[in-house]
């Protein structure tokens, strides 16, 4: 990845956080701290002015036509950065699934909203009992002339709470193999029927929600795409989910955070990056980004050979989102040394008071335990493993 121009936007994209990237927010993100739905819209407004919240988009749809390594480049140098997570739902889920399947209707309609973020999105795709498996999803849409009437749950809702928008996978046919009566559909979160219920996730915050849909009606017009054909929409919108998996530039921001942890805590006299225990645990963490990485490379050559995503998206699900949860549960390894306290008072920014233990402990804590989450969120890591085994394998 030597190439100049490459190098030079990698360069562009780092100078333009360290001037643009508000302090408050970088710092609210590097601490672990609660982000303000206002925090989120600031940042990517201040993108969207650069041209670059929607890059990775075609050019006729307000993008900048990215190829594959320069959104990779953008997203692991923002990371790096300490730029707040660049929220997929609009960008980088209904937002490409509208503009490759969509009407020119929908198009005209909602992708203004989504570059600009004057729209908020979410995704209603897990129910109960339909995680992993969604083509067992129960949602169903029944169409009613000009409208359907959708009733039914998501879960593990991300961000419903401020969404304006939710697209759904629904069911409008029990007809054949279960996959075949799945439709994708818009839905306004502000619709009568529609109730947003938080779930008080394990470290203590408020970011997922249960929805109900209570005979919502939804426009016909909201359909995207072919009826029963929601399936396929669904797979490509996660293959996108899947690559953003990888993570690579916060593994890199959360493994510098792990070697500066490990240098201001000491034990027998002498802080642990002396300790040939730890010094070894931080290498094969080193280690696995190494490799994490020269995957990400060789998917990036082949997609931009013009090849489309595959196994690959697997690969770096798995690889990634192990990889955070080994830094993760490294740094709270290395915090229990001093003791181990969950103050989720500190997460507050402006938050005052004495904090118990390490500086920055309560947001490492945060971190490593809403990242247990990370091996389930876009198709558990069991899933993807059965993915592989089958084409690999043949099993």
């Amino acid at each position: 990845m030597r190439d100049p121009a490459i190098q030079a936007f990698r360069a562009d994209v780092k100078q333009f956080c360290e001037k643009n990237l508000p302090r408050d927010i970088r710092d609210k993100v590097l601490a672990g701290q609660h982000l303000a739905k206002s925090d989120y819209v600031r940042w990517q407004k201040i993108l969207f002015d650069k041209g670059w919240i929607v890059g990775h988009w075609p050019r006729a749809y307000g993008g900048q036509d990215w190829t594959p390594l320069q959104r990779a480049i953008f997203d692991d140098e923002t990371s790096k950065a300490g730029a707040p997570w660049l929220t997929p739902f609009g960008v980088c889920y209904a937002g490409p699934v509208i503009y490759t399947f969509g009407s020119a209707q929908q198009k005209e309609r909602y992708l203004p909203g989504i570059r600009s973020t004057d729209t908020w999105w979410c995704q209603g795709y897990s129910e109960p009992g339909a995680g992993s498996d969604l083509a067992n999803i129960k949602t169903r849409a029944v169409r009613d002339g000009d409208q359907y009437v959708v009733s039914g749950q998501k879960t593990w809702t991300t961000m419903a709470q401020w969404a304006d928008m939710m697209f759904a996978l629904v069911r409008t046919s029990n007809d054949g193999k279960p996959q075949n009566g799945i439709s994708f559909l818009l839905i306004d979160m502000n619709s009568p029927g529609v109730t947003v219920r938080p779930i008080i996730s394990i470290d203590k915050c408020h970011h997922l929600n249960e929805v109900f849909l209570d005979d919502v009606r939804v426009p016909v017009e909201n359909l995207v795409g072919v009826e029963g054909r929601g399936w396929t929409y669904a797979k490509f919108l996660l293959n996108n989910e899947r690559l953003l998996g990888a993570e690579v530039g916060k593994s890199t921001r959360l493994l510098h955070q792990l070697r500066q942890t490990m240098a201001d805590i000491r034990e027998g006299g002498r802080p642990l990056t002396d300790d040939p225990h730890w010094r070894r645990r931080l290498g094969e963490l080193r280690a696995r980004l190494l490799a994490l990485e020269a995957v990400c490379n060789e998917y990036l050559a082949a997609a931009e050979a013009g090849s489309t995503p595959g196994l690959e998206v697997s690969a770096l699900k798995i690889m990634g989102s192990e990889l955070i949860q080994g830094i993760t549960g490294a740094m709270v390894d290395a915090l229990a040394i001093k003791g181990l306290v969950y103050q989720t008072e500190g997460l507050e920014p402006g938050w005052q008071a004495p904090l118990v233990g390490v500086p920055g402990a309560p947001g490492m804590i945060r971190e490593h335990l809403h990242d247990r989450a990370t091996t389930i969120y876009g198709g558990a890591n069991e899933i993807q493993r059965n993915i592989l085994a089958k084409a690999v394998l043949g099993l």
